[in-house]
């Protein structure tokens, strides 16, 4: 589960000693609080070893004087400890990690300014599909998926992993030459399946900075992105670098809303164009959530977006109150909100009408 960081001012002095010194007393406080949400809101039901990091940094002064020296948007726990992990520090208990972090943090520090939270998490097409292959059915022809914030481009293979239902054990396998074999599970509540995997003629995405899965250090830091406790999701990650070496999809480099109208350009004749994302817009700025948008809109592609409640706050007025409050996705077609998803594509629940 992803949540909008803090935004922090950047610390002026290079000397962790003197960090803390060059922030000041409110923004270390809250840089204190979102570590201590991240711990008990984020990880604990599914990461207790990140649960107990995150709550033993906020508890302590030393980790934050050094998290001073990054740049704000360099700060988020999930980032840190994946920065950690590539640099040797071991999953073990605070008390022992942070020795190795304090140690090790030239290193860790130059990683966190290179990488991004880039997570790519395929178990996701198990919702993502609940409408890419609503609208594959309506119009009766193949797909061009364009992903922004596409990191590795694991999630533009819907119709190559096998889509296993419940309740009713409904299974959906791929009828194409792309053919995963790690199956994908998601429970619905109010949601009807899917009756077949969508076509696929094209596939594309953007990102600021894609991933190389045949690079051993993005192969490396895409597996360091995956919290302890949650090892089962390495295996999805091994067979989605599969399909991408079968058939690799037209990964650009560059910002969203500056490469957004060159690939629908290149969109090819016959497909239906639909733009997609997850778990990515909830970094822009605002006015570069409307800018996507509004280009999105007078492009006339399909939009199918899987983000948190106010990441757009179209959606968001469509929701009822004590939605926008819970924690967790929102699934939309189009702008319409249609289900309240789970962060690893695990659950579907319809939304009350």
């Amino acid at each position: 589960m992803l949540v909008t960081p803090p935004v922090y001012p950047s610390a002026r002095c290079a000397h962790y000693g003197e960090a803390m010194r060059e922030l000041p007393d409110d923004d270390a406080a809250q840089l204190r609080e979102y570590y201590r949400h991240f711990a008990a809101v984020e990880a604990a039901e599914v990461s207790p070893l990140y649960a107990e990091w995150a709550a033993s940094a906020a508890a302590g002064d030393e980790v934050l004087r050094l998290l001073a020296e990054v740049p704000a948007s360099k700060r988020q726990p999930n980032l840190l400890f994946a920065a950690a992990r590539i640099h040797g520090v071991e999953l073990r208990s605070w008390s022992h990690a942070r020795q190795q972090v304090i140690q090790r943090w030239e290193a860790i520090a130059a990683t966190l300014r290179a990488r991004r939270t880039q997570t790519n998490e395929p178990g996701r097409l198990a919702v993502l599909n609940l409408v890419l292959s609503r609208i594959a059915e309506e119009v009766g022809r193949p797909l061009a998926l364009i992903e922004v914030g596409a990191s590795a481009g694991l999630c533009l293979y819907p119709d190559a992993w096998p889509l296993r239902y419940q309740p009713g054990d409904q299974l959906l396998s791929p009828r194409g030459p792309l053919h995963s074999g790690v199956e994908l599970n998601c429970t619905l509540e109010g949601v009807e399946p899917p009756s077949s995997l969508p076509e696929v003629a094209w596939r594309a995405g953007v990102d600021l900075n894609p991933l190389d899965l045949t690079r051993p250090d993005d192969a490396d830091w895409l597996r360091a992105l995956v919290w302890p406790g949650m090892e089962h999701r390495l295996e999805r990650l091994d067979a989605g670098a599969q399909l991408v070496a079968q058939q690799p999809p037209h990964l650009v480099v560059g910002d969203l809303n500056e490469q957004l109208a060159g690939l629908l350009a290149q969109v090819p004749a016959g497909a239906v164009p639909v733009v997609f994302h997850s778990a990515v817009l909830v970094y822009l700025p605002r006015e570069e959530r409307a800018r996507f948008l509004a280009q999105l809109r007078a492009s006339g592609a399909r939009w199918v977006s899987n983000e948190g409640p106010t990441v757009f706050p179209g959606i968001q007025q469509r929701l009822p109150q004590d939605e926008v409050e819970r924690q967790g996705f929102v699934l939309a077609l189009d702008g319409e909100p249609l289900a309240r998803t789970g962060p690893h594509g695990q659950s579907a629940r319809a939304l009350p009408r």
